[in-house]
């Protein structure tokens, strides 16, 4: 299998159970709700993605031939080994929609290369065995089949994909993202108000685009 990665980069992750945490974006091109070019936001299932997705040509990502060569390149991110490299290596598996393409013959290649392996999807296709961390984001109008992980993601508000819709699904961590539009300052208060008013929610915010990261 090829696998095609819009880019590859190490930064801090910015959102969610995980914020904080150093890790390498190994971002697969294509999503299967938006084909990523503007011409096309109207149509799409999902209308509100902000990431940028479409194409291997850039220098920071390209089309890989085997699970090996991904992995080496994941691994070419991190920075020099320490003494606690197997203990901190971690990698999110990102996109687009990763797992159109993230296998577990992938998995056990990152395994191999002592990362952790995280993944945040939309939720719609299924998981590869070995994934260690699941992260799902789901939108309205694109129907689940992946019903536990350890941490959803709602992006807040959406019609037809209100909070208590999922919330008989098994997750360890339940967040609202604030929706990034015009209106994000709003789209925060009512996100707060609502986790105020229902404590399994937690307010998520993506502190990599406040600190100008990655």
């Amino acid at each position: 299998m090829k696998y095609a990665v819009h880019e590859i980069f190490y930064s801090l992750q910015g959102e969610g159970a995980q914020a904080g945490r150093p890790a390498v974006f190994c971002r697969f091109a294509a999503c299967n709700l938006w084909s990523g070019r503007e011409e096309d936001r109207e149509t799409a299932i999902c209308r509100f993605c902000d990431t940028e997705f479409v194409g291997t040509a850039g220098d920071r990502g390209g089309v890989f031939d085997a699970p090996g060569s991904l992995a080496d390149a994941v691994e070419a991110r991190w920075p020099e080994p320490a003494a606690d490299a197997d203990r901190s290596r971690f990698v999110v598996c990102t996109g687009g929609e990763p797992l159109l393409q993230l296998d577990e013959a992938l998995v056990s290649a990152l395994h191999a290369r002592g990362f952790t392996v995280a993944i945040e999807t939309n939720g719609t296709q299924t998981v590869p065995e070995g994934v260690d961390w699941v992260c799902v984001s789901p939108k309205a109008g694109a129907d689940l089949v992946v019903f536990s992980g350890d941490e959803l993601k709602l992006v807040f508000p959406q019609p037809g994909a209100e909070p208590h819709r999922y919330e008989s699904l098994d997750f360890h961590y339940w967040y609202l993202q604030p929706l990034d539009d015009s209106q994000r300052a709003r789209h925060t208060e009512a996100a707060i108000e609502y986790c105020l008013a229902h404590p399994r929610w937690r307010l998520s915010l993506q502190r990599h685009k406040f600190l100008g990261l990655r």
